[in-house]
C-alpha cells in the first residue's frame, strides 16, 4: 500500500510540475503576443500621426549633436508646435538654411533668443553679457567663429549650437548663421530608433 501511495504521490507531483511548466509557457507566449501587438499598435498610431497631423520623421545625419544624439538615430518632429508659440532656450530644433525644398535638414540646440546678444569668450557662451549656465556637461568652445564678436539677434532670429561644441557647424559659422523662425521645421519630439531610446524627448 505504501509503495502504491508513494507512486501516486510522485505521479501527482510530476503532473503538477508539467502543468506548471505548460502554464508558464502559455504565459510567456501570451506576454510575447501582447508585446508584439502593442509594438504594432504603437507603430500604426505614430504612422497615422505622421500622415495626417503636424509630424514628420527625420534621421540625424551629422555628428553635431553627439553625444546626446548619434548619427543614424531617427526622430519624429513636431511641426505644429511653433505655429502656436516660439522656440525656447534649450529646445532641440530641426531647421533648414533656405526656403528650398531640397535644402538639408539640420538638428541643433537653441541658445540665443530674439533680441539677445550672444558672445563666445574664453570657451564660454555669454548672453546679454552674462555667462550662460547650461544644463549639461559641454566642452569649452575652442572656436568662437562669428560669435568672437557680439551678435545681436533680430526679431525672429535664433542662435543655435550643436551639443558636440567643437565638431559642429552652427550659428558660429556663416554657412548656418542665425536661424530665421520661418526656416524652423519643428521641435525634436520623439525618438523612434534605436529601440533602447524609444520615447518622448525631454
Amino acid at each position: 500500500m505504501r509503495l502504491k501511495e508513494k507512486i501516486k504521490i510522485d505521479s501527482l507531483k510530476e503532473n503538477i510540475t508539467v502543468s506548471e511548466a505548460r502554464e508558464k509557457l502559455r504565459d510567456d507566449r501570451t506576454r510575447g503576443i501582447v508585446k508584439w501587438i502593442f509594438e504594432i499598435a504603437v507603430t500604426i498610431v505614430f504612422a497615422i500621426l505622421v500622415a495626417i497631423s503636424g509630424f514628420q520623421s527625420v534621421t540625424l545625419q551629422e555628428s553635431a549633436m553627439e553625444p546626446t544624439y548619434s548619427v543614424g538615430e531617427k526622430f519624429f518632429v513636431n511641426r505644429a508646435i511653433y505655429k502656436f508659440g516660439s522656440p525656447k532656450r534649450g529646445d532641440v530644433i530641426v531647421f533648414k538654411t533656405s526656403a528650398s525644398d531640397d535644402a538639408a535638414l539640420h538638428i541643433r540646440r537653441v541658445i540665443g533668443l530674439p533680441g539677445e546678444t550672444v558672445l563666445i569668450k574664453d570657451g564660454q557662451v555669454y548672453i546679454n553679457g552674462k555667462v550662460y549656465d547650461e544644463n549639461g556637461a559641454y566642452a569649452d568652445i575652442t572656436n568662437a567663429g562669428l560669435a568672437e564678436s557680439s551678435i545681436t539677434l533680430e526679431s525672429g532670429e535664433y542662435f543655435v549650437l550643436g551639443d558636440n561644441r567643437n565638431n559642429s557647424e552652427d550659428s558660429r559659422f556663416s554657412d548656418i548663421g542665425n536661424i530665421s523662425k520661418k526656416y524652423i521645421v519643428g521641435k525634436l519630439w520623439f525618438t523612434v530608433s534605436p529601440k533602447s531610446k524609444i520615447g518622448f524627448i525631454k
